[in-house]
């Protein structure tokens, strides 16, 4: 499949659905009324997809590659949030676990792109 907009990319589009789980769990939980941490987590979601939307329009390869390792750290920093979350009794192990899966789906499709797109570079 060719990819002619940012919307194009499997990870910004699992990214969307990570997305979407945060903002469920932060109208569904106590997490709600964790300002701090439910903040970070919806500024890490919104980032991921923002990063890869950034580095699509990027003028090089190298830049995008740049963007995407950005989406892919903060991948990681929203699952390290999750911990808190779980911690804290905000949500359970059944909704940690999904999150984490679909965050982890995230980085797979983010390491692949990488790959590909450093094939391609001379």
């Amino acid at each position: 499949m060719r990819i002619e907009r940012f919307e194009d990319i499997q990870a910004w589009k699992a990214a969307r659905v990570v997305g979407s789980q945060v903002y469920e769990l932060s109208r569904t939980s106590e997490l709600r009324r964790d300002f701090g941490l439910r903040d970070q987590m919806q500024r890490a979601a919104v980032s991921i997809m923002a990063n890869i939307a950034e580095g699509f329009d990027s003028r090089s390869n190298q830049e995008f590659l740049r963007f995407l390792g950005y989406a892919y750290r903060t991948a990681t920093e929203l699952q390290s949030h999750l911990y808190v979350a779980m911690d804290q009794a905000y949500v359970d192990q059944e909704g940690f676990d999904t999150l984490y899966r679909q965050t982890a789906k995230v980085h797979r499709l983010l390491n692949g792109f990488i790959r590909y797109l450093k094939e391609g570079e001379p």
